[in-house]
Order: C-alpha cells, then structure tokens, then sequence
C-alpha cells in the first residue's frame, strides 16, 4: 500500500496490473530467467509504443500526466476490460483537492417505508458496505445483514459468513474490487481510510486482494448460498440507488426450489419473531457515518 500512501495511485496500478500479465498473454517467450511476475516495465513500454524511461516514470510517480492516446496503449497491453480501462483514465485525471467534508450518510423515510412492505431479502448499505436498514427477511437471510454490520468485514472475518457462500473466493475479490471502485478519488474519506485499515490489519486475504488493485462494478448478478436452516438458495441480486444510500434486494426465480426454500424462510421467521420486534430490525443503532 506504499503507492497509495505517497499519493502515487497511477503508479502502483500500473505496477500490480503489469505484474499479473503473463508473457504468453501478450505473445513474449516466458524467458528462463525473470526475477519479476508478469511483464517486465520494458516490455510494457514495448509494446504500448511508449520510451522505457516514460514509462519509468509514470512508475515512479514522476510523470502523472500521460496523455489519453497513452493510456489507451497501456490499458491494450494491459488486457484492461471496460471498468478498469475507466478506472485507469480517472487515475491520470485526478487532480489535488481540497478534503471534502465529511457527511452522514441517510436512509430516507420513504426507504424504511419500502424494505417493510417487500416480502424478499431486502436492506440499504452504504458505499462502505455497511448495513444502514434492514428487513426481517434479510436477517432471516443472514443474521449479518442486521443494521450496524458491515458486509465486507463480515464476508471477510466472520466464519459463518464465509460458509454462508458457497464461491466464497470470488465474494471476496468481488467485494474488495467493488471496494476499490467505489472509493475512487475519495481516499481521504475517514469512513473508507477507516475500513481499509482495519481489514489491511486483520486479514491476510484483503492484503493480498488489495495489493492486486481490481476494480470491479457490483451492481446486479446471481449467487449460490447455504442457509443453515434451509439449505441452498440460488439467488439474484439487485442493487437500486436510493439518494447516497442503496437499495440491495435478493430474489429467487419463480416458483423455483430456492422460491419454495425463501417461503420456508419467511413463514419460520414469522413465527420466530411474532410481534412488534419486526420494526425495530430496520430501525436498529447505525454505523459511523463516513
């Protein structure tokens, strides 16, 4: 985390991104004598048309403005999808600014008023992944999806979190890639200065994941789970901004065995927790706001 701590963001995503390019993958000959993973600065520079020095350069964080038609280079021989090339540009783009002011992140009223009339797992996290609201089925769902939790620091030190998914290997590299991109320019918030070095400290698995700087969108798609009580569930899920918050909701196929499953759930929770403690899970203590 050297890069990002003196500011040379730029730098040290070009140095991890060049670092998981194999030879093979750009048509170079694996060589028999490489001291470093993946592609070496010169090759880099090579094959993105641009001087080794240049490149050195942008490296090292003493050149941090490569024109576009640059980075479009390095982001071709860097095999870059779409987010990450967007990522790449922003990097580049970014200027010094004053700190931005430090705002609570809000749950509208109108957000409480929705997650009590779904009937799926349902709940609002903020950009740090903490859960802000939450309904019964949701913590139905997971007991970690209660209001004050975080999803990522769940995903990453709970063990019954880490059984709760079943491919819980790419969870976590969605997750902290998802991480990543959210933060964006916004390194000085206190809120995500917070996470990441509570998780950098705690858990060898976010090192190595942050270290690789994926970006990623976490936006819709599918995932399997195993409920202890229940048993698999094979779920889609929906993210929906809500003002600065997000609205996150998990649904089965219709009529599905996970459908059938999800009804189970609910009709078990019901019973659970009859009365009026359904309320008071969306209305539970909030985490510190960013």
């Amino acid at each position: 985390m050297k890069d990002e701590e003196t500011g040379n963001r730029l730098g040290g995503y070009l140095r991890a991104r060049r670092e998981l390019i194999s030879p093979a993958q750009v048509g170079l000959p694996p060589g028999g004598n490489r001291r470093v993973p993946g592609l070496r600065r010169e090759e880099v520079a090579l094959l993105a048309g641009i001087s080794p020095d240049y490149y050195l350069r942008l490296e090292r964080g003493r050149d941090k403005n490569p024109s576009p038609q640059v980075l479009e280079s390095l982001a071709r021989v860097l095999q870059l999808d779409d987010v990450e090339r967007t990522y790449l540009h922003g990097l580049a783009a970014a200027r010094p600014r004053a700190p931005r002011r430090k705002r609570p992140e809000h749950v509208p009223a109108r957000a409480h008023e929705l997650l009590a009339h779904l009937q799926i797992p349902a709940f609002i996290e903020g950009r740090a992944f903490d859960v802000l609201a939450s309904n019964p089925m949701a913590v139905a769902l997971s007991p970690r999806l209660r209001p004050g939790q975080n999803r990522l620091r769940s995903l990453l030190l709970d063990p019954e979190e880490q059984a709760f998914h079943q491919d819980w290997a790419k969870a976590t590299g969605d997750f902290v890639a998802a991480l990543r991109t959210t933060i964006g320019d916004d390194t000085d918030n206190p809120r995500f200065v917070e996470l990441v070095g509570e998780l950098a400290l705690s858990s060898q698995r976010f090192r190595t994941l942050w270290a690789r700087h994926d970006v990623r969108s976490l936006d819709g798609g599918t995932t399997t789970v195993h409920h202890p009580v229940v048993g698999e569930l094979h779920l889609h899920r929906d993210k929906l901004p809500l003002d600065d918050v997000i609205l996150v909701v998990y649904y089965p196929d219709k009529d599905s065995d996970s459908d059938e499953k999800l009804r189970l759930l609910a009709a078990l929770s019901h019973t659970e927790s009859a009365g009026p403690a359904h309320g008071r899970q969306m209305d539970g203590p909030q985490p510190k706001a960013p």
